[in-house]
């Protein structure tokens, strides 16, 4: 897994939301960025964590930043997901994994003794210049908004 770091430009990518519109990094250009990357929609540790950053949205905004959550989920599932908790940033539906790969997110995980491969639960802010001013990888689904803000 060959994940992007603090300090590190994030490659321009384009993917659809959960509407099928066109999202771009270039569409956050000189805006602060959250991207957070969850396994599944509507499993309880991402409902978690989305509903943890839904209610802390006006604070993160506050703070000057987007969000931008990212699975590779179905745009039905990710508009399905987004209605039943009313998020109010889009969802990419990163069915081809091209968010995904470009941000490192995929490799081997460990379930119950089990190895495969998977989508890795990890959080980045990027700034204005579309830089990476830090990773986090042991995201508490429950208080995520709070670790961000720290």
């Amino acid at each position: 897994m060959n994940t992007l770091k603090a300090g590190d430009k994030v490659p321009e990518f384009t993917s659809k939301d959960q509407d099928g519109n066109q999202v771009s990094l270039s569409d956050y250009k000189g805006k602060k960025l959250i991207v957070f990357f969850y396994p599944r929609a509507n499993t309880p540790g991402c409902t978690a964590e989305a509903c943890n950053l839904r209610d802390n949205y006006a604070e993160l905004q506050a703070q000057g930043y987007e969000l931008l959550g990212v699975s590779e989920d179905s745009e039905k599932k990710q508009a399905n997901f987004r209605n039943k908790y009313e998020f109010p940033f889009p969802l990419l539906a990163d069915e081809d994994h091209m968010v995904i790969e470009t941000f490192g997110v995929w490799g081997p995980k460990k379930f119950m003794g089990k190895e495969y491969d998977g989508l890795h639960r990890m959080t980045f802010l990027i700034n204005e210049e579309g830089i990476i001013d830090r990773v986090i990888e042991k995201v508490k689904t429950k208080d995520h908004a709070a670790q961000i803000l720290s």
